[in-house]
């Protein structure tokens, strides 16, 4: 045989040897010898918060909604919803969260008089702000 191939074999039949105990060792130990206890919390919950800059304004008149989020990934989709009988609806106004957690939405509202408004996104619901169109 070459003794090249015969150094090499030995050589990886020695290191099997010595990695062996150790990867056996391991195995027997199981997964986890400490009890689950209160280190193993549950994540905190996503929220939105929402403020407006107009509480009163003209039809079709464009105002902001604004505000930040927090435990939620930047660029997360945040949509504007509204009470309509009771039953909230989306509205075409939606944007990511922006890398320091913030969202700047425009809008426009037609529908007169008193308008509730929140935003939703990432599993998390703002505080309703509330809007008269006049």
């Amino acid at each position: 045989m070459n003794p090249v191939l015969t150094r090499a074999l030995t050589l990886g039949a020695g290191l099997l040897l010595v990695t062996s105990p150790i990867a056996a060792a391991s195995a027997l130990a199981g997964p986890s010898d400490t009890p689950p206890g209160p280190a193993a919390k549950a994540a905190p919950r996503p929220t939105l918060s929402a403020k407006v800059t107009a509480g009163s304004i003209r039809a079709w008149q464009q105002f902001r909604i604004h505000g930040a989020s927090t435990h939620l990934r930047a660029g997360t989709r945040v949509t504007l919803q509204q009470l309509h009988h009771k039953k909230w609806v989306s509205l075409p106004a939606q944007m990511n969260t922006s890398r320091a957690h913030t969202y700047n939405l425009r809008v426009k509202l037609g529908l007169k008089g008193p308008n509730k408004l929140r935003v939703v996104g990432g599993g998390a619901v703002s505080n309703v702000v509330q809007v008269t169109v006049r």
